[in-house]
């Protein structure tokens, strides 16, 4: 009997030593997930990341803290961990190969997100798609096209080719390419276009507009009249400055030619 209360005694101070240590081991790496996972997402709001972000990753750090405090403590016990981290290891791979292409969107998603190539409410092209950003999410990225129409694109799409953000700076070059008649006055009709461009409040002093003549086409002598506006005010412009020139050419004589062929029939006499 002494023997049974001696062996039970050595048995609960050892092992008993081991699950306290095991416990104060899962608690106090408990304690460092939560703290870890605050301090990041402190340190992710001050550099101004989007807040989706914020919230995964803050997440994840917690829980990949929380994961080694276990494994850690399981080892504490005497249970061998490595045939453990080897299943975990092994189930991962095979999560991430059954989801490879979500996991390229969510590593394309937090490129957006951190780089910030474009923000919401720009107006950008990308993956064929043109549109105004109405979300930024770590999957996907929505745009509202013109047409009020909603576009869902995988991040691994936007990223994977050229971004054209045309809001990403306050000012735009209007390019509009006019033509007029071969037996038109050149600087007549530059001086015109000229007068038009400068009168509209929109266009820019500096950069001061260009217009010159860029080809000699095979039924006109094409204009470039490209002007500065703020980039708010670009398709106003477009449309106003078109229409304006157009009616200021009326009212000057001069044309706008069209395509035209001319045919010629000779008379053929019979022999």
């Amino acid at each position: 009997m002494d023997i049974s209360l001696d062996a039970v005694s050595e048995f609960v101070a050892f092992y008993g030593l081991k699950i306290l240590a095991a416990i104060a081991i899962f608690y106090v790496g408990k304690f460092a997930a939560r703290w870890l996972s605050r301090l990041t997402e402190k340190i992710m709001k001050v550099k101004d990341v989007d807040l989706t972000l914020q919230n995964f990753v803050a997440a994840l750090v917690y829980y990949a803290v929380l994961a080694f405090s276990i494994i850690a403590a399981l080892g504490q016990l005497g249970i061998q961990t490595a045939s453990f981290v080897a299943v975990v290891g092994a189930a991962g791979l095979a999560v991430g190969l059954a989801l490879q292409g979500s996991l390229a969107n969510f590593a394309a998603g937090v490129l957006i997100l951190i780089f910030r190539p474009f923000k919401i409410g720009d107006y950008i092209e990308a993956a064929g798609q043109a549109g105004v950003v109405e979300k930024i999410m770590v999957f996907t990225t929505e745009l509202l096209t013109t047409d009020n129409k909603k576009v869902i694109i995988p991040n691994s799409s936007v990223t994977g080719g050229p971004i054209m953000n045309y809001s990403a700076k306050d000012t735009r070059r209007v390019d509009l390419v006019m033509g007029i008649s071969y037996e038109d006055d050149i600087d007549r009709a530059r001086s015109i276009m000229h007068e038009v461009v400068t009168a509209d409040s929109r266009v820019l002093k500096d950069p001061a507009p260009t217009i010159a003549v860029a080809e000699l086409a095979d039924s006109s002598v094409n204009f470039v009249v490209r002007p500065w506006v703020a980039t708010a005010d670009y398709w106003d412009a477009y449309f106003g400055l078109t229409e304006a020139i157009k009616k200021r050419f009326d009212a000057e004589g001069i044309s706008i030619p069209y395509p035209q062929r001319d045919v010629h029939l000779n008379q053929v006499d019979k022999a």
